[in-house]
């Protein structure tokens, strides 16, 4: 039998199927709902004029964690990069009817090194809802990571919909060629796309920024390592010639210390927004 991690090298592509459980995919959905709510549709056609994206989720909705480190996924990131690799990006993305296709696309292919080559990211994509052919699922090129640069028709007959129940997982190569669907349906398809990347690359996202350091003191350890709290031998990545989670634990006490009174009133963190006041 081939093994998922023999598929994702032969394919470019390895689906996991319900691997999260139902209560961790309505505590995501749920988490998220008041930030959907009021999110606007994209800026542009690769967005999506008819989707939803939300950013800095790991402040947003506390399973968000769970999705990002599930070990089924980590399990081939790190079989394909780097350690101590990095979380790049993490959107939600809630897909409407009406939406088009997106152009075919690589999610490394930002890197500017010529194909064909070694992936330099790894991305998953979670259905929150289940993923159909007509409302939008992601679609994928099989053995398209292993492409140079030639042109790929939008039409071409080998690009495949990736159908998949709530708390299944499609992952893919940084360097496979895929794109959101089509959404032809009546109804909504979200799904959450954590994207991880070699720790010697520029994460697409701005974690520092994007996940303030009293929300990282919160999250475990391995999500910590992924947002940038981590050593890449020898020395990459220290803050004053210290490890960065050195660092993190003095600012998070020194934080708390200072919010202290508001904490226990729960007025800081919902000032600030997120879910952290729960703790």
């Amino acid at each position: 039998m081939t093994s998922p991690l023999e598929q994702l090298q032969a394919e470019g592509f390895v689906v996991l199927r319900d691997v999260a459980g139902t209560d961790l995919v309505h505590r995501f959905r749920d988490q998220l709902a008041p930030y959907l709510a009021a999110a606007p549709f994209g800026r542009n056609d690769f967005e999506g004029f008819r989707s939803q994206r939300l950013y800095a989720l790991l402040t947003k909705a506390q399973a968000t964690a769970e999705l990002v480190a599930h070990p089924a996924v980590l399990e081939l990131v790190d079989a394909v990069l780097d350690a101590p690799c990095l979380l790049s990006a993490n959107i939600a993305i809630n897909v409407h009817p009406g939406e088009t296709a997106q152009s075919l696309h690589p999610d490394d292919g930002y890197c500017g090194v010529p194909r064909p080559r070694r992936p330099f990211g790894v991305s998953a994509v979670w259905a929150i809802d289940e993923f159909t052919a007509e409302n939008g699922a992601t679609e994928v090129l099989p053995g398209s990571h292993l492409f140079g640069n030639e042109p790929i028709a939008a039409t071409d007959p080998r690009i495949c919909s990736v159908e998949m129940s709530p708390g299944s997982v499609v992952v893919f190569l940084g360097t496979t060629l895929h794109r959101g669907g089509a959404n032809r349906s009546d109804g909504v398809r979200l799904g959450l796309t954590p994207q991880y990347c070699q720790p010697w690359m520029r994460q697409i996202e701005n974690m520092a920024l994007a996940v303030p350091p009293h929300v990282v003191a919160t999250l475990p350890e391995r999500v910590q390592k992924l947002l940038g709290y981590s050593i890449m031998p020898p020395f990459i990545g220290y803050v004053d010639g210290q490890h960065p989670r050195r660092i993190l634990n003095e600012f998070s006490q020194a934080w708390t210390d200072r919010h202290e009174p508001e904490l226990r009133s729960g007025a800081a963190s919902r000032e600030e927004g997120g879910w952290w006041h729960q703790r």
